[in-house]
């Protein structure tokens, strides 16, 4: 791989040995991936949770902070797997929160900032159109790349905190123009009207795809989506598909046409109502028993917390019910009364914490959890992994079987 004057100094160990081992670790990724060079990032995200960093990688962060480790960018995290205000009463174990805890302190001490969200696009700082970024969270990472136009591969969390502390990343992947034009092309014959709708679509055509290096072109969609459809979209396909972009005609900034994307030589899949019901017939029935009902996997918007409140509102919840968003939000949200409202009804709200993060197996077992229902096509397809058996609705259906206890 080529390097500047320095990046040579980098690796020479010129800068430190946390800068050192940072761009020694980038260029073990870069000759894996036949990168030429690495390109400069403006920002980094890393995914730390307790559940994925555990010991060992709280102790090697630890280790960089007493070397004098210090992020060259602005680098923000991830959902934390632990609401430390709130986690006894989940089943949260002490061990639990002291890895989280000992990882904040860490990640403070390089300067990293504890942004604790995977929807930093709609709360923090979302990149712009061309901007090379070093993204983790796959949900960030397929918003980040199709809606704004940015351009991030998947950043495991070495290698997010090795962009955060050299400023760059190995130029490969989604970083590279032929990388990002479209390679399948999908004509959607059934309108998506709401949240959950938006994420089956997403799951079906990340699961048709199915391939990191595939780039699905979609038509036919006949309205403007929100940011929050299209999180729910992305962040679906992305877990059904591990998809990190797609195109979307005449929406998203890299596709005005077909043929401006290469999309005009590919063969048509059609996606119908069909194939939309039949995703849907895998995630539970009217009458099946609810356990706890979870919004999360993306965490929530202040308009999704106005819209959940307003469902709420005069309710009184049967079922355990467990909404997930970002502090930033959660300020908001505390001061227009919305955590209030909901809480009233029997929710309870947690920040900067997403479910599915967050020991969501063991919080089950502690709980006796087992029936869970949520709108996120995305956390649906991860927590049957984790001992549950999911169900999905749509928020007010959500809303109604937390009542009833059932699904309605």
């Amino acid at each position: 791989m080529k390097l500047t004057h320095e990046e040579r100094a980098m690796l020479a160990g010129e800068m430190s040995e946390p800068v050192r081992w940072a761009i020694d670790h980038q260029l073990k990724v870069g000759r894996m991936f036949d990168a030429v060079d690495l390109v400069p990032v403006s920002q980094s995200h890393m995914m730390a949770d307790p559940e994925s960093v555990g010991d060992a990688g709280v102790d090697f962060m630890e280790r960089l902070a007493d070397q004098g480790a210090r992020v060259a960018i602005p680098m923000i995290t991830d959902p934390r797997g632990v609401d430390l205000d709130y986690y006894r009463p989940l089943g949260q174990t002490e061990e639990m929160a002291d890895i989280d805890r000992r990882t904040i302190a860490a990640c403070e001490r390089m300067g990293i900032l504890m942004t604790n969200t995977c929807i930093n696009y709609q709360t923090v700082m979302s990149p712009v159109l061309g901007d090379h970024v070093a993204f983790g969270d796959t949900g960030v990472v397929i918003y980040t790349n199709s809606v704004c136009g940015a351009r991030s591969n998947y950043e495991g969390g070495p290698s997010a905190l090795a962009a955060g502390l050299t400023g760059r990343t190995p130029r490969y992947g989604l970083h590279l123009d032929e990388r990002r034009r479209a390679t399948r092309r999908f004509r959607v014959e059934a309108q998506p009207r709401e949240l959950t709708d938006w994420g089956v679509l997403g799951a079906v055509i990340g699961r048709r795809a199915g391939s990191y290096w595939e780039v699905p072109f979609i038509e036919g969609i006949d309205v403007v989506p929100t940011s929050d459809d299209l999180k729910h979209f992305g962040a679906a396909m992305a877990s059904y598909g591990s998809i990190p972009l797609f195109h979307i005609e005449g929406i998203t900034p890299e596709a005005p046409s077909a043929d401006a994307i290469g999309a005009d030589a590919l063969d048509i899949e059609r996606v119908t109502e069909a194939d939309l019901d039949a995703l849907r017939s895998g995630f539970g029935s009217p009458g099946d028993k609810v356990d706890v009902v979870v919004f999360a996997a993306p965490q929530l918007s202040l308009v999704e917390m106005q819209q959940l409140a307003r469902y709420s509102e005069g309710k009184r919840f049967v079922s355990p019910v467990i909404v997930c968003t970002s502090p930033q939000v959660y300020a908001d949200a505390m001061r227009m009364k919305l955590v209030e409202a909901l809480e009233a009804a029997g929710a309870k709200v947690l920040q900067g914490t997403c479910f599915y993060n967050q020991y969501a197996r063991e919080i089950g077992e502690a709980n006796g959890w087992t029936r869970l229902l949520s709108n996120s096509a995305k956390i649906v397809n991860i927590l049957g992994g984790y001992g549950y058996q999911p169900a999905l609705a749509s928020m007010q259906r959500c809303v109604d079987s937390a009542m009833a206890g059932e699904i309605v």
